[in-house]
């Protein structure tokens, strides 16, 4: 879960950097994104659900 904390840090920082349409700001979001699939499939395969 943390590196889904540290993920949405990084796309937040350079969201204000940068604004919403640079392409650092959408590969991040992308990653994040992957970040949070990981997440809840591993617990959605084990019958939990996901705290995010």
């Amino acid at each position: 879960m943390l590196a889904v904390e540290v993920a949405r840090q990084q796309l937040y920082d350079l969201q204000n950097k940068y604004g919403f349409g640079h392409a650092s700001v959408l590969k991040q979001s992308m990653i994040l994104d992957e970040l949070i699939n990981q997440y809840q499939y591993t617990y959605y395969r084990h019958g939990k659900k996901p705290t995010v």
